[in-house]
Parts: structure tokens; C-alpha cells; sequence
């Protein structure tokens, strides 16, 4: 969420930065600066009614010090009336921040100077590229089909099971996503990531502060009798737990990787982009999460990019890192690299990450500060990113590895496999 004074004092630009989402922000900065107006005038009112009395407070006790008792009950009553009108001013006053903040949510975050403009992922900037292409036999198979024929993952028994999107991993399939996990957890640990294991169910508050609600409200699973949300990533959670906490600079960065389960409706999928392990409505990932201090966060979504690339460069994937255009950008990210790992039996490119700053968006509405050496607060910045996503790894493994009598394994994985060959 965009801070009200940064709204207020810079209205221009906000609308104009908005326009490289493609959002258009001109009516909704209009009703946000009339409604902070009329909040603001709330609490001048609302402060002199205070003072107001406090001042009679003053001299009614100054009075009965002086046996005036008659002059003092007269200004009793005034302060009678000035504290219903102070009553009446805060309610005024509460329900004007409820509009606000209603409006406020609204706005999605204001992307980075560097963000190229763009209205769909055809206009995202390829910022890297690496790895050859491996040029598979005429009779190569899609992932889905190789997982049928090494006995790796039933869709159909998932299917049977909960219903499309909910693939069951069997045999050396089953081996290979623990693996998998395993070795993202520690390639985390070893690059100075606390590991962590948090809860897959996350509270309305929770949800709203890393900012899936209100914009994502329907692509998340909701347990309503509990009023509790299926976290879509770990990144949820994690960045919660610095929720309504004041951090010492010398705390920062924190940095933290959990593993999860990840759930998401998708809703609207279809095609041929549902195939296989695609998309899906359950899959595993691993998440890291730093809170830094607002000067160096560029600078740590550079590294959390190229950590996430080390990872793909060990499964010996080829792959490309693209800077996301302002029409393919989340709502509440305000840079985001994503890496794609190249399918050579759909001959096409898979995303498997996404690596975002979110600058202040998500630490304003979690109210996660940090104090300086010299004693003042300022928002965090907060950034997060897939390293990795399992699925489409997976379906990348499986397909560029496959050769004429099986799936090699790459070697940074064969001591976590314990196999270094399907077949």
C-alpha cells in the first residue's frame, strides 16, 4: 500500500508512474486526496476540541482550588458538551481512515524507474540468457508422457483423488521432488538464509499485508467456516512474521527460506499451458525473503536473481532471465525478474520464478519498521522470490534430460536422489 503522504504530495506522479502498469489512476488519487482533506479537517477539529478541554479541565481545578465551586460546575457542563462533540469527531474520524485505507488498497505499487513499458509478457526485456538448447530426437516425449512411461507422477489418480491440478508423485518421481527440495533448502542455508517451516493456512490479516487480498481474493482457496486462506506461497507467512515489528538496523537484512506446499484456484486456466505439471492447483516451492533497509534493496534483488540462476545453472537447464514489463507486473511488486527454464520437448519457455522488490508496499500495510542509529523509524523493504518452483523444473528435467533408454540426472542432484538415472 502506497503511503497517503506520498499520495497526497506527489498526486502527479503517482498517476503518471501508474500509467507504465497500465492503471489508470486519475479518479482514484482525486477521491484519496479529498477524502485525506476531509480527514485531515476532522482532526484539526478534533484536536481543538481536545485542547479545548483540557484548558477547562485546568481551570475547573484551579476553581475549586479557589472555593469557587458554583463557576466550576458551569464550566463542567461545557466540557460535558465538548466531550460528546470530541466522541462524535473521532467516529467521524475513524470512519474517514476506513475510506482512505479502502481506497488506498487500490492502488497498486508504483513501479521502478528501470521498468520497461509494455502491456504483456510479448514486451518483457530479456536481461540474460544462457545454456544451450539440447536438440531432442524425433521421438522424444513431453513430460506427461514420460511420467506415465517411468512410472513417476499418476494424474489420473490425482485427478480422482481432489480433481485436476493435483498430481500424485510415485516411486523415484516421489524421490526426485524431495530431492529437489532438499537441495534448494540448503543451496538457501549456504547462502545465508534462515530456514524455516510455516504454517500453510494464514489469517485475513496475514493475506492482506503481503497484498494477495483484496487483489488476489479469488485465485486463493479460502476455508470459510475458519476464515483462514491456503497460503499460494510460503512468501506469505515468512514475510508476516516481521508483521507490527520496529527492527534495529543492525538486525536487517533478515533473510529466511521456507519450503511449502502452495495451493492457487486458478481460475480462467485452460489450453495447452494446463498440460501436465503446467499449472497446477497444488505444487511444491521453495520461497527466500529478505527485509532490508530501503538503500541497498536493488541491490539484494540483484542477488536474489542470481542466486535463483545458480540454482537453474546446477540443474544444467538452459535458461533466461527477463526484466517484466509494467503491463505483466504483479500489483504489489515494484520490479520483478522472472527466469524462465526452456522446454525442449514443447519447445517452449516455462517460468519457474519470479523475484520481486516491493519496497515499501507490503511493509506499510504490515506496519514493519526499522529504526536507524539515530533513533528514527522508516518503512522496510521487503523482496521475495521462488528458488524454485518444483513443477515446471521438473518437466524441464525430465524432457531436456531424457535420453534414448532413460532421464539422466543432473550431478548436483545425485547425492540428494541417491540414483543418478530413470529408466
Amino acid at each position: 500500500m502506497l503511503e497517503i503522504s506520498f499520495v497526497r504530495n506527489e498526486a502527479a506522479q503517482v498517476v503518471s508512474r501508474l500509467k507504465i502498469k497500465n492503471f489508470d489512476a486519475s479518479m482514484l488519487v482525486e477521491q484519496i486526496i479529498a477524502v485525506d482533506v476531509r480527514r485531515r479537517n476532522i482532526q484539526k477539529s478534533l484536536d481543538e476540541t481536545l485542547a479545548q478541554s483540557n484548558q477547562l479541565a485546568r481551570e475547573i481545578g484551579t476553581l475549586y482550588k479557589q472555593g469557587k465551586q458554583s463557576e466550576a460546575d458551569l464550566l463542567k457542563t461545557r466540557t460535558s458538551e465538548l466531550k460528546n462533540l470530541s466522541k462524535s469527531l473521532q467516529d467521524d474520524m475513524d470512519a474517514c481512515s476506513l475510506e482512505q485505507e479502502k481506497l488506498l488498497v487500490l492502488l497498486p505499487n508504483l513501479p521502478h524507474e528501470g521498468v520497461p513499458a509494455g502491456k504483456s509478457s510479448t514486451d518483457n526485456e530479456v536481461m540474460l540468457s544462457e545454456g544451450k538448447i539440447p536438440q531432442l530426437s524425433e521421438n522424444a516425449l513431453p513430460h506427461w508422457e514420460l511420467a506415465k512411461k517411468y512410472d513417476l507422477i499418476d494424474f489420473e489418480c490425482g485427478s480422482k483423488i481432489s480433481g485436476a491440478g493435483f498430481p500424485v508423485y510415485k516411486g523415484k518421481g516421489a524421490r526426485l521432488q524431495r530431492a529437489l527440495i532438499a537441495f534448494f533448502l540448503d543451496e538457501a542455508v549456504a547462502a545465508g538464509y534462515t530456514e524455516y517451516q510455516p504454517p500453510l493456512l494464514v489469517n485475513e490479516a496475514s493475506a492482506y499485508a503481503t497484498g494477495q487480498l483484496p487483489d488476489k481474493d479469488g485465485q486463493m482457496y479460502h476455508a470459510t467456516v475458519d476464515n483462514l486462506y491456503l497460503i499460494p506461497t510460503a512468501e506469505v507467512p515468512i514475510t508476516n512474521i516481521f508483521r507490527d515489528m520496529i527492527l534495529r538496523s543492525d538486525e536487517l537484512p533478515a533473510k529466511c527460506t521456507a519450503y511449502s506446499a502452495c495451493f492457487r484456484r486458478e481460475a480462467g486456466s485452460y489450453g495447452k499451458d494446463v498440460r501436465g505439471l503446467n499449472r497446477l492447483h497444488q505444487f511444491d516451492k521453495v520461497e527466500i525473503v529478505q527485509v532490508v533497509q530501503p538503500h541497498n534493496s536493488y541491490i539484494v534483488l540483484e542477488e536474489m536473481a542470481m542466486h535463483v540462476t545458480g540454482l537453474i545453472r546446477k540443474l544444467e537447464l538452459p535458461f533466461r532471465m527477463l526484466k517484466l514489463c509494467g503491463g505483466d507486473m504483479s500489483f504489489a511488486s515494484a520490479l520483478t525478474y522472472d527466469m524462465e527454464v526452456y522446454s525442449a520437448a514443447q519447445e517452449r519457455w516455462l517460468e519457474v520464478s519470479s523475484v520481486s522488490n516491493f519496497a515499501t508496499f507490503q511493509s506499510n500495510r504490515m506496519k514493519l519498521r526499522v529504526r536507524t542509529p539515530d533513533g528514527k523509524l522508516t518503512l522496510a523493504h521487503t523482496l521475495n522470490g521462488s528458488a524454485l518452483a518444483l513443477p515446471r523444473i521438473v518437466a524441464a528435467l525430465l524432457e531436456n534430460h531424457q535420453e534414448k533408454d532413460g532421464i539422466r540426472i543432473p550431478k548436483a542432484l545425485q547425492p540428494y536422489t541417491g540414483f543418478d538415472f530413470i529408466g
